[in-house]
C-alpha cells in the first residue's frame, strides 16, 4: 500500500496553517498560498527546497529521525502530529514488514481484562480497539451507550454511531468536538497500520455514507484519546457531565480500557446511579424506551 497521498496531504495541510508571522518570517509581496511557501518550510527545517519538495510529494522513505524532528519543528507540530508523521515515515519503509502485521491474529479481550470490566459495576467501562469497535462493556456501559448497542448497523462501533445514527447528535452534547476527535483517532491508526483492511473498509464506508466524516477526514487532523470531559444527553436520565479516561493496555493488542466517572455528590453521579438501577432491571442488553 502506498501512503504518499496521505503524507503529501498532511504536510500541505500543516504548511497551510502557519502564517509567516507565526514562523517568525517577514511577509512581503503578494502571496498565492494561505500559509508558508515550500521554500520557507525548507529554510526553517534546514533542508534544500528540492528535498522538501520531494517530501511533500509524499516520499518519506529513508528519511532520518533528525530530518523528521526538524520538519516537525518547522511545521510547529504538536506531540500527536509528530507521532503521526513518524508513523507515516515508518509505513513508507520496506513493504514486507507491514504485510506480516496484516496476517496477525485479531486481538481479543483477555479474561483478566474482562474481570476488570465487570468488577467496576458503578462505572461505565468499555474495551475498545484501534478502529473504535467496542469489544466488551459492563452493564452500566451498555446502558450508557444503549442507543449504539440497540442499532445493529453500528456494529458497536463508536464512529459508525457518531456519523450514521441521528441519535448521536443529541447524545453527544458537543457532537462536532467528539466527531473530530474520533476522526483524528482513526487517522492516527491509518498512519500506523496502512495494511489494516478492516480499518480501510471502515474509513471508506464512513466517507461514502457521511458528508460530515468526509469533510473532517479531509482536514488531516490527528488525535489521541487520553482524558477528557464528555457531556452526554442520555434519553432516560438526561444530561451527564462525565470524566473519561482512556488507558492503553500494556501489551501489543492495541486495545484500550475506557472508563467514565463523575465526582461524588454531583448530578452526573446521581444520574449514573439511576442508570445503574435501570440497567439492572432492563436485562443484559438494555435499550431506551421510545
Amino acid at each position: 500500500m502506498d501512503n504518499r497521498d496521505a503524507v503529501s496531504a498532511f504536510l500541505r495541510s500543516r504548511r497551510d496553517k502557519i502564517s509567516p508571522e507565526q514562523a517568525g518570517l517577514p511577509a512581503y509581496g503578494q502571496r498565492r498560498v494561505s500559509g508558508l511557501r515550500r521554500g520557507e518550510v525548507a529554510a526553517l527545517a534546514g533542508v534544500s527546497v528540492e528535498y522538501y519538495t520531494r517530501l511533500e510529494r509524499g516520499n518519506l522513505k529513508g528519511v532520518s529521525d533528525s530530518v523528521l524532528a526538524a520538519l516537525a519543528q518547522a511545521l510547529r507540530l504538536d506531540d500527536t502530529e509528530r507521532m503521526y508523521l513518524c508513523d507515516l515515515a515508518r509505513a513508507a519503509g520496506p513493504g514486507p514488514e507491514p504485510r506480516v502485521r496484516q496476517r496477525a491474529v485479531r486481538p481479543t479481550v483477555r479474561p483478566s481484562v474482562a474481570r476488570i470490566v465487570e468488577g467496576m459495576p458503578e462505572l461505565p467501562v468499555f474495551v475498545m480497539n484501534n478502529r473504535l469497535d467496542t469489544l466488551a462493556a459492563n452493564a452500566l456501559g451498555r446502558a450508557l451507550y444503549s442507543e449504539m448497542f440497540a442499532d445493529p448497523t453500528c456494529g458497536a462501533n463508536v464512529a459508525r454511531f457518531a456519523f450514521l445514527n441521528p441519535a448521536a447528535r443529541r447524545f453527544y452534547v458537543n457532537w462536532e468536538r467528539m466527531a473530530r476527535f474520533g476522526v483524528g483517532a482513526l487517522r492516527i491508526e491509518a498512519g500506523k497500520n496502512p495494511y489494516d483492511r478492516e480499518l480501510s473498509n471502515l474509513i471508506g464506508e464512513l466517507s461514502t455514507r457521511s458528508d460530515a466524516f468526509r469533510v473532517m477526514w479531509g482536514s488531516h487532523d490527528v488525535h489521541v484519546f487520553r482524558e477528557s470531559t464528555q457531556r452526554l444527553n442520555h434519553p432516560l436520565v438526561g444530561d451527564l457531565e462525565l470524566d473519561q479516561e482512556t488507558m492503553v493496555l500494556p501489551d501489543e493488542s492495541g486495545l484500550s480500557l475506557v472508563v467514565y466517572s463523575a465526582p461524588p455528590g454531583t448530578a452526573a453521579a446521581d444520574g449514573l446511579k439511576l442508570l445503574a438501577g435501570w440497567s439492572a432491571t432492563a436485562g443484559p442488553n438494555p435499550a431506551p424506551h421510545p
